[in-house]
């Protein structure tokens, strides 16, 4: 019984980091960027776009195609910089245990 105990004491603190370690994601800020720069866009840690930035002299409409590609490649630059930090902040918390995204203690 002692051990299930631990168990049960080392999942719940495990837990309490989890949530701490997806408050500290939350109020982080990413930003991902394309066109060397000239298109970037800021997403919180939960992958909502906060901000996007885009150089003026992208604005020529002859050019709209490229810069509709230039935003979807800085969303996905910003997006991949966020996976990788929470990946990150998660193995900080499990100790490199891979666990399934979303996966809440106790069981």
């Amino acid at each position: 019984m002692k051990n299930l105990a631990g168990l049960m004491k080392q999942a719940t603190q495990m837990q309490a980091r989890m949530e701490e370690m997806q408050a500290k994601l939350e109020s982080m800020v990413i930003e991902g960027s394309s066109g060397a720069g000239m298109v970037q866009v800021t997403l919180n840690g939960k992958g909502d776009m906060k901000a996007i930035r885009i150089d003026p002299k992208l604005a020529d409409p002859e050019e709209m195609d490229m810069l509709q590609d230039l935003i979807l490649a800085a969303c996905s630059d910003a997006r991949t910089k966020l996976d990788a930090t929470a990946s990150e902040e998660m193995k900080k918390v499990t100790g490199g245990l891979n666990l399934p995204g979303g996966m809440k203690f106790p069981f």
